[in-house]
């Protein structure tokens, strides 16, 4: 039996400590876990996929899309889009929940607490989605495409809750 050994090019990433050059960071992995959990969305406008993660373990995942249950924007249609309302405006008309509020749901339904954890999510969270990750605790985002809300910008910002785009 043989074996092979991955060796990373010379100066490539993780080369100081013997990592493979391909293995991603922290960041990076649970960004990526992110934009899979994206693919589950039911969204006709925009697929967000969310993760909570304290201490390296995810503590739970949320995608945006319809109530459990209820009839997905696949089938019943964007009624904001029928409207022609710009991306970010009049949440209230829409009949699916964000990624972000998804996950901080799924962990409360199963009493897990995600106090003092980090959310990486696909996009920048909305004012809505920013008030809730203030109340209920988390200290980091981890971001990696605009959805630039300037309110809730700088609500986070208030909050001490540091914000990155990855």
């Amino acid at each position: 039996m043989t074996s092979a050994v991955l060796t990373a090019p010379a100066g490539a990433k993780g080369e100081q400590d013997g990592m493979n050059a391909a293995r991603p960071d922290w960041d990076e992995y649970f960004m990526d876990i992110a934009a899979l959990v994206a693919r589950r969305s039911t969204c006709l406008r925009r697929n967000v996929g969310a993760v909570l993660v304290r201490e390296r373990r995810i503590l739970a995942t949320g995608y945006n899309g319809a109530p459990s249950g209820l009839r997905h924007c696949l089938e019943g249609g964007c009624m904001r889009a029928q409207m022609n309302i710009p991306s970010g405006e009049r949440h209230e008309l829409c009949r699916g929940l964000h990624a972000e509020q998804n996950a901080i749901i799924q962990a409360a339904l199963h009493g897990v607490s995600v106090k003092g954890s980090s959310l990486y999510c696909t996009n920048h969270p909305c004012i809505i989605c920013a008030k809730m990750i203030i109340n209920a605790g988390i200290v980091r985002i981890h971001f990696r495409e605009g959805y630039m809300d300037r309110l809730a910008e700088e609500m986070l910002k208030d909050a001490g809750i540091g914000v990155s785009q990855s």
